[in-house]
């Protein structure tokens, strides 16, 4: 009566596409925010440095 319906390659290839460039954008993201926190650790300083003497500098030119 029905024959059975054959398997289209083509939706299982498209598929693992879409599944790889997902994995790929995630890992892209993780990594950037992973460096961003690394980055961010390790100058948490030099803001507070250089504000420090933007005000100091600030100040001064706006006494005279």
């Amino acid at each position: 009566m029905n024959e059975p319906r054959r398997k289209n390659p083509t939706f299982g290839v498209a598929v693992f596409i879409v599944v790889a460039v997902l994995i790929v954008i995630g890992t892209l993201a993780y990594n950037a925010i992973k460096d961003k926190r690394e980055f961010d650790q390790q100058n948490a300083s030099v803001p507070q440095a250089a504000s420090l003497t933007t005000t100091t500098t600030g100040a001064a030119g706006a006494s005279q």
